[in-house]
């Protein structure tokens, strides 16, 4: 959803969290916090993974949004990150994932206060996120993509093309794409933000800004059924005159290095397998978007 991550970020308390909408709010945030409570008496302090084995559930902190983490028309929890989150927890002994939907903006500060035990959302690993959380390596890699009007008729391929048009820019609230326009010099005053990629389509369709740039992957599965817009060829930000390809991974607290250490065992053996690939295919990933980054590389 970049993104991102993806979609992405704050500045510092802003602009480095990426992703997005809100669906259940503070009660499920207050019934989180209170199931954190539970089952602990006899779990050696810091021994995170042996916490959650003991009280059998693992709060997932999410952000509302298709394919990462999002209610469905049955009204179930489910997405890429929850679908991986239910099979790697079961392997650690963890036998029930309790997603928790929030802003994307909430996700890293609710993380570090205890109201999730990890987070996956999408979420980009950057160098800042890294000062705030830890990472697993991630499960897949991204690019970016424009929501633009049927047939592109600015001819927007890149940030650069944003301000040569001088097109009416817009992306979402915590996304990288922020950071990306405005290192390319769409100024940061002109930057429309968005609640999420189906805000930024409803604005592309009737002409309330030109572009809205995400994920390739939010963007190729948001225009599915829109007959005034479609997503441009997914492309690499240049960043410092370099190329940026963006990984996405789930986030624990820097005091849960062993949870995170047995998440990143489990999710190797999956990448080996491919079975990996096989529970994120029905979701949109391609093989392309498969990665052997680590979050070592993502967070210098």
């Amino acid at each position: 959803m970049a993104s991102p991550p993806e979609h992405n970020r704050e500045r510092p308390a802003k602009r480095y969290i990426r992703r997005r909408s809100l669906l259940l709010g503070t009660a499920a945030l207050g019934a989180a916090g209170t199931l954190g409570a539970a089952g602990c008496a006899k779990i050696p302090s810091g021994d995170t993974l042996a916490r959650l084995r003991s009280q059998r559930t693992v709060r997932l902190g999410i952000a509302g949004e298709a394919p990462y983490g999002y209610i469905n028309e049955q009204g179930d929890f489910t997405g890429e990150a929850v679908e991986l989150a239910k099979i790697i927890f079961k392997r650690l002994g963890i036998a029930n994932v309790q997603p928790v939907a929030t802003d994307f903006s909430s996700l890293i500060p609710g993380l570090n206060s205890q109201q999730f035990d990890v987070v996956s959302a999408g979420m980009y690993i950057n160098a800042d996120r890294c000062k705030q959380v830890i990472f697993a390596d991630p499960e897949y890699q991204m690019l970016d993509s424009f929501l633009v009007r049927k047939g592109n008729p600015k001819g927007l391929h890149s940030y650069q093309d944003v301000v040569r048009t001088k097109a009416k820019f817009a992306t979402g609230t915590g996304y990288a794409e922020i950071d990306y326009a405005i290192s390319a010099g769409v100024p940061e005053k002109e930057i429309v933000i968005l609640q999420d990629p189906v805000a930024g389509l409803n604005a592309v369709e009737s002409g309330r800004v030109d572009v809205f740039a995400g994920t390739a992957l939010t963007g190729r599965q948001v225009v599915k059924k829109s007959r005034k817009a479609e997503a441009t060829k997914p492309f690499a930000p240049l960043v410092d005159g370099e190329k940026k390809i963006d990984g996405g991974g789930f986030a624990f607290r820097p005091t849960d290095a062993g949870l995170r250490d047995a998440f990143n065992v489990e999710i190797h053996k999956m990448k080996k397998s491919g079975e990996l690939f096989r529970v994120l295919k029905p979701f949109g990933f391609t093989e392309s978007e498969m990665t052997t980054l680590t979050a070592e590389e993502l967070c210098a």
